[in-house]
């Protein structure tokens, strides 16, 4: 069963985290609130998610205030933030929402559809992330697991590392078909950008696996081959 991705929507009203899920309720993620800054610091520290919507006008800690706090934190640093406002001070203020580090700067009254498609970009990057670190986790533990025999442990290592290849190949295809989509639809930069990253991650992890195949020559520690 494929894990559900968390969305955390920020906003000191609750009429308008109403509205923000019955926008995303589609995309059938987790949605998690916060009403504050303070409340949405609080949620990072024990969850992983995809992206956050954040409402710029908020009492005491504010949209931009709160960004940099979670810029400033290593574990949260790289999740995309999209800075949602009712305000439209100019380009300053844009400036000013994309210098905190927002990937998107969406003013209120804002089209629905957009909303929903540019948050699905985001979830659907950060399920392949997940994909990629799991194939790499496996092979991790395979390869530092002990007390096999040299021929037993070469033919189930061989037999991981096909399986893995595999499943990368399908990761890779859906990662060439997203970035294709971006391109077709005339995405935004930094989703743009976002899907970049994920495939040099991909063709870092790719070579990684070749190099581990039987016969290789690349300086990599190679498994033994069977007899």
């Amino acid at each position: 069963m494929v894990q559900k991705a968390k969305i955390l929507l920020v906003d000191d009203r609750p009429e308008n985290l109403l509205a923000l899920e019955a926008i995303l309720s589609a995309l059938d993620q987790t949605l998690v609130r916060a009403s504050s800054g303070e409340e949405a610091l609080k949620a990072l520290l024990t969850d992983d998610f995809a992206v956050i919507l954040l409402d710029v006008q908020m009492p005491g800690m504010d949209g931009f205030e709160t960004a940099a706090h979670i810029k400033r934190r290593e574990r949260t640093r790289d999740i995309p933030i999209i800075f949602l406002t009712a305000i439209n001070h100019g380009p300053h203020h844009t400036f000013r929402g994309y210098a905190a580090g927002a990937v998107d700067y969406i003013s209120k009254p804002f089209d629905p559809w957009v909303l929903r498609a540019k948050v699905s970009v985001f979830v659907e990057l950060y399920m392949k992330n997940c994909q990629l670190r799991e194939q790499a986790a496996l092979l991790r533990l395979q390869l530092e697991g002990g007390g096999r025999t040299a021929v037993g442990e070469a033919q189930e290592s061989t037999g991981l590392l096909a399986e893995l290849s595999a499943r990368l190949a399908a990761v890779e295809e859906q990662a060439e078909a997203l970035s294709k989509q971006l391109d077709d639809d005339s995405a935004d930069a930094a989703a743009v950008a976002t899907a970049a990253h994920l495939e040099r991650k991909l063709t870092g992890l790719r070579r990684a696996l070749d190099a581990l195949e039987p016969g290789t020559d690349s300086g990599a520690p190679t498994l033994p081959t069977q007899n």
